[in-house]
């Protein structure tokens, strides 16, 4: 194993167009970069990102010099870290400081054992080579709440495509439905903006929403029945990301213009599952409303006859964080039943790892996901068939910063074919 030779942080633009901060790393002939994403709608017990004018100089000023000439081990290398920044949420060098190295180390340490990435992660995710499928495409094709400025009830509306298997399919598929989804939102509201994960935001709001399901009634006009010649072999689902703590406040969740208790929160989804082909239904209450997410999950079981699980996935993002704390107390309160991993919310690679384990180890299925603000940077497609994951959420097929992760998956599809 080759020590570390060079560190180095510079600023680059996010899918938003806002500053962030991008790491090289070398040693010997070899070297990798890492860049970080970063989330408009948060958990509040994500870890902290600092102003990427700070990150940068805790890179440059304080991290760099210390691991120069320490050995590419990222586990090595994210304790030194952990013990450096000497915070829990990372507030002191900075979450997203900490994490681009941690990425750059693990690339590098790929690249110096002749690895594919997904590959290098798979072994130290102590995951058979053997175990080998792809993830599930969770597609944001409609951006609503921080997404898309509040102009739809949830904040993601997505189509779930693949079975497991295979790649090429699910994304020609989502290539047509996606087109043909905009053809129909222009053809009835004119000009349709996009959101921030580079799906339909259309302002349907103004025009007089008929209510929560209409979002639902839309995605219907796509006809995801049974499969087609042009949509190949696999008829999608849907999933949604409702980012409930956006619209909690003073004890209710406050839908177009109405109040909800949780109670009757829980009703309403329980009526759109039973209506549309829903398979997920993620952030679904207040992140602190564990004693919801627990009823829902109880209610949801074996309730959806079309899912692709057999059961309603409720997922946890605001809730867990990607925290191994947090998603031991979801696994002991039984409050959901799929996670959402993001490394930009714990910070470092292997407490990622060690989220995923303790994720997998309680029966949870795994969702990897990118962030609103997102990089060229396609390391979650590694890490989602690198931990098996049981999905992926990559956004829209539009944006170049989406695209990038898909077509990483297509490329590992290609690599595990040799």
């Amino acid at each position: 194993m080759k020590t570390i030779q060079k560190c180095s942080a510079y600023k680059i633009k996010n899918s938003r167009g806002e500053e962030t901060i991008e790491v090289e790393m070398s040693a010997g002939d070899f070297s990798a970069t890492a860049s970080v994403p970063s989330g408009k709608s948060r958990g509040s017990k994500e870890a902290v990102a600092l102003p990427a004018n700070e990150a940068i100089k805790n890179v440059n000023e304080i991290i760099a010099p210390k691991i120069i000439g320490k050995e590419t081990d990222v586990f090595e290398i994210d304790k030194f870290l952990l013990e450096l920044d000497g915070t829990e949420n990372k507030s002191n060098l900075g979450a997203n400081a900490v994490l681009g190295v941690s990425i750059a180390t693990l690339k590098l340490s790929a690249k110096l054992a002749g690895e594919p990435l997904w590959q290098h992660i798979q072994s130290l995710s102590s995951r058979s080579t053997q175990s080998r499928n792809f993830p599930h495409l969770f597609a944001n094709v409609l951006n609503g709440g921080a997404h898309g400025e509040f102009n739809l009830p949830f904040q993601e509306y997505m189509l779930v495509l693949g079975n497991g298997s295979s790649v090429v399919e699910p994304f020609k598929q989502l290539q047509v439905l996606f087109e043909k989804l905009g053809e129909i939102l222009r053809e009835k509201y004119d000009a349709v903006p996009m959101g921030d994960e580079g799906g339909y935001s259309p302002k349907i709001a103004g025009a007089g929403i008929k209510g929560i399901e209409e979002p639902f009634e839309i995605l219907n006009h796509l006809g995801l029945g049974a499969p087609s010649k042009s949509l190949g072999a696999w008829s999608p689902k849907w999933a949604v990301d409702a980012a409930a703590s956006g619209f909690y406040k003073n004890a209710y969740y406050e839908i177009l213009d109405q109040k909800y208790s949780s109670d009757e929160l829980l009703e309403i989804y329980k009526n759109l599952v039973r209506k549309f082909p829903i398979t997920g239904l993620e952030d679904p209450f207040a992140e602190n409303d564990f004693e919801a997410f627990t009823s829902l999950t109880k209610k949801m079981k074996n309730l959806g006859t079309r899912c692709l699980s057999g059961e309603v996935l409720v997922v946890g993002d605001d809730l867990t964080t990607t925290n191994s704390k947090m998603i031991k107390k979801a696994v002991l309160e039984k409050s959901i039943n799929a996670v959402i991993i993001k490394p930009n919310q714990i910070g470092t690679v292997s407490e990622t790892l060690e989220a995923v384990k303790i994720a997998r180890e309680a029966g949870l299925k795994i969702i990897v996901s990118h962030r609103s603000g997102e990089t060229m940077d396609s390391f979650i497609a590694d890490l989602a068939v690198g931990v098996g994951a049981y999905g992926i959420k990559a956004g829209a097929p539009s944006q170049p910063e989406r695209t990038a992760k898909y077509e990483r998956l297509l490329e590992i599809e290609k690599e595990m074919k040799k």
